[in-house]
């Protein structure tokens, strides 16, 4: 649709009854949630495993045909896990998979259809034997993982660093520089100059920012009727 026609109070009921769908569903599932989470379209959002655990103030958007999924294997002496931290962006069609350890940083954003594993999942001399070689991965604080990347395993990304969309990165990529390519190498520094933002500042404030978003949702569907948005499903248009 060209536009949201929901009226103000179902936007509201939907968001309520996604984070009931949370809380009974996915929340049990993982060893850890933090506070302030906001997970969109949860029922697309795939755990699998154990030691999972995800920091406050993190948000997770999915889609119908773009899974979020986040899968640890405990077998044959490996025992997967995966720590998100505080802040974290977590975009559609993000996998994540570990037979050692993921650990991604406070701060840290993966881009749509972004895939981190710590392990090559058989071995290369003996196709049966599943997980093959495993080493943990490690992204720092503040990271930013671009659209489509790869995050092969034993890799460690340093504070800051940006990895460019399409990225392979295979090796250890240092703090404060942009790096791109396949295999993904550095291609400048950062600008010391220049300060970062970061996520935890936008949403430190959690009273705050809730206000926020209110305000601007009753601006975008106060004046939306029930039966404009019952109209615009079943009888979509140029206007819907």
């Amino acid at each position: 649709m060209r536009k949201d026609h929901r009226p103000y109070r179902a936007k509201i009921l939907h968001r309520q009854l996604e984070r009931a769908y949370v809380a009974h569903f996915i929340k049990p599932q993982l060893d850890a949630l933090g506070p302030e989470y906001q997970i969109m379209q949860p029922r697309h959002l795939k755990i699998h495993g154990e030691n999972i655990r995800i920091g406050r103030s993190v948000h997770i958007v999915t889609a119908a045909d773009r899974r979020v999924s986040l899968t640890t294997w405990q077998f044959h002496g490996h025992r997967g896990r995966i720590d998100i931290g505080d802040y974290c962006l977590i975009c559609p069609g993000v996998r994540v998979d570990s037979a050692s350890g993921v650990e991604i940083g406070n701060n840290s954003m993966l881009a749509a259809a972004v895939y981190i594993t710590d392990a090559d999942w058989h071995d290369i001399y003996d196709r049966t034997l599943q997980i093959g070689t495993t080493s943990p991965v490690r992204l720092g604080d503040n990271v930013w993982i671009g659209d489509s990347s790869i995050v092969c395993k034993g890799v460690n990304i340093g504070d800051n660093s940006v990895i460019g969309a399409g990225s392979v990165v295979t090796r250890d990529i240092p703090a404060n520089v942009i790096a791109a390519g396949n295999p993904a190498k550095i291609i400048r520094e950062l600008d010391a100059t220049i300060p970062l933002r970061r996520r935890e500042d936008l949403l430190a404030d959690a009273d705050s920012l809730k206000r926020q978003i209110d305000e601007l949702e009753r601006y975008m569907h106060g004046g939306n009727s029930w039966w404009e948005w019952l109209k615009s499903i079943v009888r979509p248009g140029p206007n819907s």
